[in-house]
């Protein structure tokens, strides 16, 4: 398997040079060159695997056997998935009235990240002990995407992880699960700006092409083509579990909402489309829009600030995997998605061309969801069904809601009567604010508690400073530290 730019850089990579990368050198994002496709009949035979069976199978579509032979992949696979709560990993809860909430969050961190980071944290090791090698992790992170890293990483002597956070704007749990973990590697920033502002001087040192060889730099960021590939097995295992029978012809369609905010997890969802997979995804958002925008009219533009919401993961306004959905719709046409992103990041405007719109508005629906929608959704699932949801997942929920003759089904309705799954990114127990604000009792994990007695430590980043500087000296000094 071979990956390429979305910006059509020359040459190719491997999957190891994928994973070590992040950004291609020419600013875009890997891809496969190639999305493997798979028939009905390898789709029921699939059908029959569990979560960490699956992972595996599309791993293995992914990995080149030569990279990483297909035993070792499964072991690296097991190993990622042996610290999670839940026997399945990952969890379907069926409530009242077609709500169906696809648990991601079984996991050290309660996120779904964790699911894609575990199994990538084992890919690097695996490689980095082949080659005696030594990196640097960069990560900056509305939320969760900065815990379940540091876990994936925590400890490791080849690799150090320097990791943003947007003090204040994540909830207490979150920011604690990242400045609680005192290991020699771990390297934690508070930044006084949102996660947009956090993801500038990031961007700024890997576009320093001599200081990030020098260093070694990587993202695990949803850059990251490793953590995507991984993600594509929650929507076949979301419609595996949700699909009323695969003995028909054609088989059955299953609609798959997913939280979105850096668009990670849509983009996975796209990839399974391409691959045969018959799902309908709609992508539900919080105030912050841009995507509901760009599918409801081909607005992929800024719109003023980054907005705090409820859902603080997905305070995100611009959306960098957007950039690989435009192109599988292109059919790869790495031309023109240079010529779009590279007028995005000049004016932070784009009008999506007509013909590529239409694509995509065939592949995706949307649906925006304000405080209040969030609020709505989280006290009529405990009404109902006495579960707890996250905001996050509670955006989803709120689509499935909103749609006509949900709860009383005496209105027709053809989205009603297909199978739905909502993704739930996240555990109510990591969102203790937003279930007081929706007037319900949090449910509390002992370990949970405990965050908030133990020692933090890191640095703060304040407005006006040079965040850029301050993050290139500390990886100096510290490769510098390494060395004595």
């Amino acid at each position: 398997m071979e990956y390429v730019s979305t910006r059509g850089g020359p040459g190719t990579v491997d999957f190891e040079g994928a994973l070590f990368s992040g950004y291609a050198p020419d600013g875009g994002l890997f891809m496969p060159r190639a999305v493997p496709r798979l028939d009905a009949p390898a789709l029921r035979r699939w059908s029959a695997f569990s979560y960490p069976q699956l992972v595996k199978e599309l791993c293995s579509l992914f990995v080149a056997a030569e990279l990483v032979p297909r035993s070792v992949l499964d072991d690296l696979i097991d190993r990622a998935f042996s610290r999670f709560r839940h026997k399945d990993v990952v969890h379907l809860s069926r409530l009242k009235d077609g709500l169906n909430i696809l648990e991601l969050w079984h996991g050290v961190t309660y996120a779904f990240k964790d699911l894609s980071l575990s199994c990538t944290g084992q890919f690097l090791q695996y490689f980095l002990e082949k080659k005696q090698k030594h990196i640097t992790i960069l990560v900056g992170t509305s939320g969760d995407t900065g815990s379940s890293a540091i876990e994936s990483v925590r400890g490791q002597k080849n690799m150090d992880i320097f990791v943003l956070l947007p003090h204040g704007l994540c909830s207490q749990i979150q920011e604690l699960q990242m400045t609680t973990v005192i290991e020699e590697n771990v390297h934690i920033f508070a930044a006084h700006g949102n996660s947009d502002e956090i993801d500038e001087p990031i961007k700024e040192l890997f576009a320093d092409v001599d200081f990030a060889r020098k260093y070694n730099l990587m993202s695990l960021n949803s850059v990251n083509w490793s953590r995507i590939m991984v993600q594509i097995a929650h929507h076949f295992y979301a419609y595996f579990q949700c699909a009323p029978s695969l003995d028909t012809t054609p088989l059955p369609v299953v609609e798959i909402v997913v939280p979105t905010g850096g668009g990670g997890n849509i983009t996975a969802g796209c990839i399974a489309q391409k691959m045969g997979l018959p799902i309908r995804l709609v992508a539900v958002v919080n105030s912050n829009d841009i995507i509901h925008r760009a599918v409801e009219h081909g607005d992929f533009s800024l719109s003023g600030e980054v907005k705090a919401t409820l859902a603080s993961a997905m305070d995100i306004q611009e959306p960098y995997n957007m950039e690989r959905i435009l192109w599988l719709l292109s059919d790869g046409d790495s031309s023109l998605i240079k010529t779009l992103m590279e007028q995005f990041s000049v004016s932070k405007s784009l009008k999506i061309p007509e013909d590529l719109h239409r694509k995509l508005t065939q592949v995706l629906g949307s649906c925006t969801a304000s405080d209040e929608d969030i609020v709505r959704a989280m006290r009529r699932c405990w009404e109902e069904n006495r579960y707890l949801l996250c905001p996050h997942s509670a955006v989803a929920a709120h689509y499935h809601y909103a749609q006509p003759g949900c709860g009383s089904r005496r209105v027709p309705c053809f989205f009603c009567s297909m199978p739905r799954c909502c993704l739930a990114p996240a555990s109510a127990a990591k969102f203790q604010d937003a279930v007081l604000r929706a007037g319900l009792v949090p449910e509390v994990p002992p370990e949970i508690s405990a965050l908030t007695t133990l020692e933090t430590r890191s640095t703060s980043m304040k407005r006006g400073e040079d965040w850029a500087k301050i993050l290139r000296e500390q990886i100096e000094d510290v490769a510098q530290r390494r060395k004595m």
